[in-house]
């Protein structure tokens, strides 16, 4: 007890102050205001085992009530502060399809038959924690891509780095898949994509999609589970996203490969598509402009502060939960595509042991069949629904 009574107050102080502040008026004031006519006629013998009685069996009732709470508080987003979207990002296009919420805590980004939709961090950033609880688009999706990314490619044209969340659309029935890219230096021609499927329904409600980005290290987080690491090595070289980036979420039209090569195109009959993002997290150095010093130079103290995370460090149970997920659900894997690759690319090495589960093309030998989402209400040639905001797109 002693041990939890030190952790709970050590992450959640405020919390577990007003509880017991709670508990105590509770206890004092209310219980005991209304049962004081029983008390008068309790004899002093049978008063203060009752007393202590009530008040383990109220302890014990606050006591749950904070691990409950506790337990809610520890899964949000590795404890790291949340903002709002006017702390941390602007329109990038599409500024008519993006509808923020009246706290600016969630903003929701559209695709139609006019335009899609985007934003972009205010600031560079130079490693950290990036992330967002996202809810996908329902219904026929084929050729909607959404996409929670970082890059500098505006600023780096043709040497840019980019570390990417792709969510790719479906036909109706058919399940959402997700892929990570790792680009360094413009290295497109070397890309390293892998492609998932989903253990839940990502467009029933909002799942939380992390990247943590460090000197020597990438991975990808789908609600807290690490799905995917690379580690940088000296044989990337340059393959290593290393210069700052921003960060971007959008919703475009990529009908031309999205779904099955390009086979399925976007269908605005079931326009708007709409993607929600929430609990936004910028949690990494952010450059100032005026400061002439190297990223580097700038972002010791942050750096440091990344590495002593919890989640800056894979524990031999959370490499577990990694493989247990790759093992279910992952399709496709540059690292095992001998047809793009005759020398597997040189940060492979260490998932070497999943081969024997992947064809020479990098897909998985495994078809895994997932449940198939059953939807309400919109059917083709069903007009253009209005966004379930204040707003509406156009």
């Amino acid at each position: 007890m002693g041990v939890f009574y030190s952790v709970f107050f050590r992450h959640n102080g405020k919390i577990a102050a007003f509880s017991f502040g709670f508990f105590f008026y509770n206890f004092f004031f209310r219980r005991l205001r209304i049962n004081k006519s029983r008390l008068r006629n309790l004899p002093l013998r049978l008063l203060l085992p009752s007393f202590f009685v009530a008040m383990a069996m109220e302890m014990v009732t606050t006591i749950l009530a904070l691990v409950v709470l506790s337990a809610a508080l520890m899964s949000t987003a590795f404890n790291v502060p949340s903002i709002a979207f006017d702390e941390g990002y602007e329109a990038l296009f599409g500024e008519r399809n993006i509808v923020r919420s009246s706290g600016g805590r969630t903003v929701k980004i559209l695709l139609n038959q006019y335009s899609g939709s985007g934003f972009i961090s205010s600031d560079l950033y130079y490693h950290g924690l990036f992330s967002a609880s996202i809810k996908l688009p329902s219904d026929h999706t084929a050729g909607v891509v959404v996409a929670f990314y970082m890059s500098n490619g505006d600023i780096f044209e043709k040497n840019h780095d980019e570390i990417d969340f792709e969510f790719l659309g479906n036909v109706r029935g058919k399940e959402w898949r997700v892929q990570t890219n790792v680009y360094g230096n413009g290295s497109t021609s070397r890309g390293r994509e892998e492609r998932y499927l989903l253990p839940f329904d990502p467009t029933a409600e909002a799942h939380r999609y992390s990247v943590l980005w460090t000197n020597t290290t990438i991975i990808f987080y789908i609600d807290e589970t690490p799905i995917r690491e690379v580690a940088r090595s000296a044989a990337m070289a340059g393959d290593y996203p290393s210069k700052p980036m921003s960060v971007y979420a959008t919703i475009w039209d990529g009908s031309g490969w999205a779904t099955d090569g390009g086979k399925h195109k976007a269908d605005y009959r079931y326009a708007p598509f709409v993607a929600e993002f929430s609990d936004l997290v910028l949690h990494g150095c952010r450059l100032d402009p005026i400061q002439q010093l190297p990223a580097a130079e700038q972002c010791g103290e942050a750096e440091a502060e990344t590495a002593a995370a919890d989640y800056a460090v894979l524990t031999q149970a959370s490499r577990e939960a990694m493989l247990r997920f790759r093992r279910r659900y992952i399709t496709y894997s540059c690292c095992y595509d001998e047809r793009r690759y005759q020398v597997p690319l040189p940060d492979c090495g260490a998932i070497v042991a999943e081969k024997d589960g992947f064809w020479n093309s990098g897909d998985s030998k495994v078809q895994r069949k997932l449940a198939v989402r059953r939807h309400r209400g919109r059917r083709r040639g069903r007009a253009r629904s209005r966004v379930d905001t204040n707003g509406q797109a156009e």
